[in-house]
This record gives structure tokens, sequence and C-alpha cells, in this order.
């Protein structure tokens, strides 16, 4: 064996190709390194959003959009696609702008959206890419309070889960 610097290594024998063993007198900063590395590769793991926790946050903000009036910040959490899927009192919708323009038409004003609520009573992943919520909404207007139930489906596209479909009655 032979010091190069802080690094032993095994003589070169033949076509053999000295190894690295360990560092000379650090081997504290050895351990450090190695619980870096590990940490650095695990947290991220841990730390990952569930689908749970990423759809109450979604609801939470989609309420906020709502109540403050502004419908395309609302519209963010849904699938920007011809193939996004909403189903109403009128029947299914096929596509983000037609959903949105349908918002637009049929909550013209602060006074027309009123304030909105979920309760969220279900929510299930389906693997890792898919989920399920399955909620109330309750519209508190100057003049009434519609309520009733929603199911929507969640997919993870490009790392964020988007609205997909929503059946909204």
């Amino acid at each position: 064996m032979k010091f190069v610097g802080k690094f032993m290594f095994w003589p070169k024998v033949g076509d053999y190709t000295p190894k690295l063993l360990y560092f000379k007198g650090t081997n504290l900063c050895m351990k450090k390194i190695f619980v870096f590395l590990f940490l650095s590769a695990y947290l991220p793991i841990c730390a990952q959003e569930s689908f749970e926790q990423a759809a109450r946050r979604i609801l939470q903000q989609q309420e906020k959009d709502w109540n403050n009036g502004n419908i395309d910040a609302f519209m963010q959490s849904y699938w920007n696609s011809d193939s996004l899927l909403f189903v109403g009192r009128n029947g299914p919708v096929y596509g983000y702008t037609a959903t949105l323009k349908n918002y637009h038409k049929n909550y013209p004003d602060t006074i027309a959206m009123g304030k909105l609520h979920f309760n969220l009573i279900s929510m299930k992943s389906v693997g890792a890419e898919d989920g399920f919520v399955l909620g109330q909404f309750i519209l508190t207007r100057r003049n009434d309070r519609p309520t009733g139930y929603f199911t929507l489906w969640f997919r993870k596209i490009n790392g964020s889960w988007k609205i997909v479909s929503d059946h909204t009655s």
C-alpha cells in the first residue's frame, strides 16, 4: 500500500488498477459525506406530497380563487386539453376552452358566483398517477344557496395533479 496525498492505494500489479480504500485521517468527513448523500436521495422521496394532500391543497386554492371572483385562476387546476370532460346539469362538455366559456357564461360576475365552499367526503388514490375525490359544494349567494355533489378524477400530468374529469350535479 502507498499513500498519494490523503488517499491510500494498493500497489499496481500487472493490469490491476489501484483502488481507493479510505481517506487517511478523515473518517469523520467520509461519514458526513455519506449521511449527506443518503439524506439527499431519501428526503425528496419522503417529502413528496400524497394525492390526498395535493387534492386538498388544490381544492382549497379553487375555493379561494372562486371567492375572489377569478374564474381563470379557478380553472388552473383543470387539465388544459380538448380531452377534459365536465359533466353538469346540461350534460357533458368536452375541452378546457368550452368548460371555461361555460363558467364565464353561467357566472358573469361575483354576485352570480357567490361564495363557494367544499366539503370533502372521500379521497382515494388509484395508483401513482390517478385519484378520485367525492365532495359537496355549497354556493352561498344573496338570494339562494345551491348545493350539490361532485366527483373529480385527478391525474398526475407532467408532475402536477390536474382534474381530467368533473361530474358536478
